[in-house]
């Protein structure tokens, strides 16, 4: 006869325990979602607007503008929207300016003949007298070396008729040389006009005044102004201007006499530091600095 094994009283409490324990959370939980309303408050957006005639209805039975949520902007969203329209203005306002500029810069362009080998002895003043034929000339700027023919000028007319009339001066021989004339590609960049003479005095100013570029950053105002002073004559005033930007600087030199002004033309090309200088009529005079009003 096989032998039973006989499983203690105690084992099947403590099987049966955990187990009727299970049983009863999980029962628990049952009970409680069973409770629970799923059309309640708590269950719908907040989006959604109750029927209160009515109480709360199922999904089913909603009205689709019950969950329409508010069209009116709120304080940020409107700030937005006023920096979107303002942003938008601008953004027209600089198109329409910039093309009025190129408009402007293309009818300048149009005005202006390129006119190349000119005689190192040709001042503006001449070249302006020998285009004056073709029209009226509002400017005149001659660039290059001042000892070399390979000079050129951009003269600007009031009309497109007196451009291309100034063609066909084309060969004109000015100074020892033919000068030759072409359309230009660019315009003349203006002078700013609060800088140009305003009197007699000032234009008086200008004709013993030179502008010299390409100095040499190391050195100093007193070096420029014993260099001058040296090789042309008294130096009046002098303005040594530049920044940490550019590897050189420029100069305002105002002479006490206009033929001092005339040798310094002929200083192009020299060293001035470690730098050969170029020196040109200047079409600005130097005026003296505006002391500031002491702040209390």
């Amino acid at each position: 006869m096989a032998a039973v094994a006989e499983i203690p009283a105690d084992a099947n409490k403590m099987d049966s325990k955990p187990k009727a324990e299970s049983e009863f959370s999980v029962q628990k939980l049952v009970d409680m979602f069973t409770k629970l309303n799923p059309l309640a408050k708590e269950f719908f957006p907040s989006s959604y607007s109750p029927n209160h005639d009515h109480g709360f209805q199922g999904f089913n039975q909603l009205s689709p503008t019950q969950f329409l949520v508010s069209t009116k902007p709120s304080a940020n969203e409107n700030f937005l929207n006023s920096r979107r329209r303002r942003n938008s203005f601008n953004q027209g306002r600089r198109r329409v300016s910039g093309r009025s500029l190129k408009a402007q810069r293309e009818d300048s362009i149009r005005r202006t003949v390129y006119v190349s080998e000119i005689d190192q002895h040709v001042t503006e003043e001449r070249l302006a007298a020998l285009f004056s034929s073709c029209g009226q000339v509002i400017d005149c700027r001659i660039c290059g070396d001042p000892h070399s023919v390979l000079r050129f000028a951009f003269v600007e007319f009031a009309d497109e008729y007196g451009a291309r009339t100034a063609l066909n001066l084309g060969g004109t021989v000015l100074g020892y040389y033919p000068v030759r004339v072409l359309p230009s590609k660019t315009a003349i960049l203006p002078v700013n006009p609060t800088f140009l003479p305003r009197s007699d005095d000032e234009r008086e100013m200008c004709a013993r005044t030179i502008y010299c570029t390409n100095i040499d950053k190391k050195v100093s105002q007193a070096e420029v102004k014993n260099f001058f002073e040296s090789a042309c004559g008294e130096v009046m005033r002098l303005r040594l201007l530049g920044d940490q930007v550019h590897s050189t600087r420029i100069a305002f030199v105002e002479f006490a006499m206009a033929e001092s002004a005339i040798i310094a033309l002929n200083c192009s090309g020299m060293l001035l530091g470690t730098q050969p200088i170029r020196v040109s009529p200047s079409k600005t005079p130097v005026r003296p600095r505006v002391p500031r009003p002491a702040s209390h």
